[in-house]
């Protein structure tokens, strides 16, 4: 098997629905994951992990308690590990996400916004 580039606007094309993460890479033990963001997402932490959005393409709002980030492409924020966020947008916002393996996107919240980890494309 040869080196291959990861193309990530054709890894985009290939995700439809919104607020589920799909893996494009792995390193040593942290997954790169793609995911569209439009509305609102529920308020949820990660107890154990950092978690980080970069924004590739749109705008981005974290609310955190008591304070909110708002990020723009090419910008990154790191939530950090026990903080309860909630991500935003109001038009849809390309974002990869840099997480370790495991990591379910709704935390231990749980509940139907719940998707099946460790989905590649």
């Amino acid at each position: 098997m040869g080196a291959q580039a990861i193309n990530l606007l054709s890894k985009f094309a290939q995700i439809a629905e919104p607020w589920s993460p799909r893996v494009v890479a792995q390193l040593n033990d942290y997954q790169f994951k793609l995911v569209r963001l439009q509305g609102e997402f529920i308020w949820h932490d990660h107890p154990d992990t950092d978690e980080a959005f970069l924004v590739l393409e749109g705008r981005l709002r974290i609310d955190l308690e008591g304070e909110s980030v708002e990020l723009g492409a090419g910008e990154l924020y790191v939530v950090p590990k026990g903080r309860r966020h909630k991500p935003s947008a109001l038009e849809e916002a390309k974002v990869l996400l840099i997480e370790p393996n495991g990591v379910l996107n709704t935390g231990r919240e749980g509940g139907p916004r719940t998707v099946q980890n460790d989905q590649w494309i």
